[in-house]
């Protein structure tokens, strides 16, 4: 499982560089000719790099509306503005836009004109933190593949808003307003490939149900959940990276085997309210359990195999994969039991 995660990023990483390359490489060969003409089109309150003539930057130059973006533009940048209105106007001719960034401006969801943004039918990036939103805008593209929604004022998810996008691959919804009562059953219906999905900083009580089934990183960092129902991540069989830190997690709202899932490689649990360590997978290789409420270690218990299995070298087909552990801000005493070492042989650090 892990060598299937690492080298499907790694591929991943590859193919983008590769593009990243290629496309650099077509602009770099342009004619100095046609410098003149990606210049004339440009907007007055914008700046259009001749060595780059498909983006469009528009950042940080105080403007209140979007100006006409010309036909050519797929990576357009308008973040740091006062920006209160998305029309379709502007768009007219931006048939071609794969990146729009509006980060950091003034808009609200009754600044966007009714459909505007679903017409962007080439749309892959849509970055709308740091506003005033307090819902999901809808309808969205179909073909967006990051959707960043942090630092708003999100309370709702309307009805049905991502059953269309299955490109979707990133949902970060971070620091908004959201509620147990947002995240109904069917709300993440139709994310078939997402892959990471960000509720951290909201107001949640209970883990969110139905997260889409190839969910790889989850964020839950920083809400108010207390209970792991039984064999929550059976629905979620390819988790890899979980951050549940600053909850209100203790012992009892954590199952027997809560925590023992293949696929957790990364486990972060970091300020909660736990007086013992839960049982682990021997996949897992990162886990933060910092500044909990734990006051011992004992190796022979969070071992995930037998310490008379971990003693014998030739069984390493099953040595749990453990590389990092983090107990600081315990009430934990060092040295470091020895049956810890004994277990998790591959330990690179240990912070106590």
């Amino acid at each position: 499982m892990t060598l299937k995660v690492y080298t499907s990023l790694l591929l991943l990483f590859l193919v983008n560089s590769v593009w990243t390359r290629t496309v650099r490489q077509v602009y770099d060969e342009l004619d100095p000719e046609h410098w003149s003409h990606y210049t004339s089109e440009c907007p007055r309150e914008c700046f259009c790099p001749p060595s780059f003539p498909n983006a469009l930057y528009c950042d940080n130059k105080g403007l209140k509306e979007i100006p006409a973006i010309p036909a050519r533009i797929w990576y357009l940048y308008l973040q740091n503005n006062l920006i209160e209105t998305v029309s379709e106007k502007p768009f007219v001719n931006a048939t071609h836009l794969r990146w729009i960034n509006l980060n950091k401006n003034k808009i609200t969801n009754s600044g966007i004109e009714s459909g505007v943004l679903s017409k962007l039918k080439r749309l892959l990036y849509l970055f709308l933190e740091d506003n005033e939103l307090e819902e999901v805008p809808s309808p969205l593209p179909v073909g967006l593949e990051q959707l960043r929604l942090a630092r708003n004022k999100i309370s709702r998810i309307p009805e049905g808003v991502f059953s269309n996008l299955e490109n979707l691959t990133m949902l970060d919804l971070h620091q908004n307003s959201l509620l147990d009562s947002a995240l109904q059953s069917d709300t993440f219906q139709g994310l078939n490939n997402l892959m990471q999905l960000n509720i951290a900083k909201n107001s949640l009580k209970k883990m969110p149900l139905s997260i889409p089934a190839n969910t790889l990183q989850l964020f839950l960092d920083n809400n108010s959940i207390e209970v792991i129902p039984e064999n929550y991540f059976s629905a979620i069989p390819k988790v890899t990276f979980l951050r549940l830190n600053y909850n209100k997690l203790s012992d009892d709202g954590i199952p027997p085997n809560g925590f023992n899932v293949s696929s957790i490689l990364d486990l972060q649990l970091s300020h909660n309210q736990l007086t013992k360590i839960p049982p682990i997978n021997a996949q897992l290789e990162h886990l933060h359990l910092d500044h909990n409420k734990i006051k011992s270690v004992n190796g022979t218990q969070i071992c995930p195999v037998s310490i008379a299995i971990a003693e014998d070298y030739g069984f390493y087909g099953n040595t749990p994969r453990l590389r990092y552990l983090r107990l600081d801000g315990n009430e934990i005493q060092p040295p470091i039991p020895l049956d810890i070492m004994i277990c998790f042989r591959l330990l690179q650090a240990v912070v106590i």
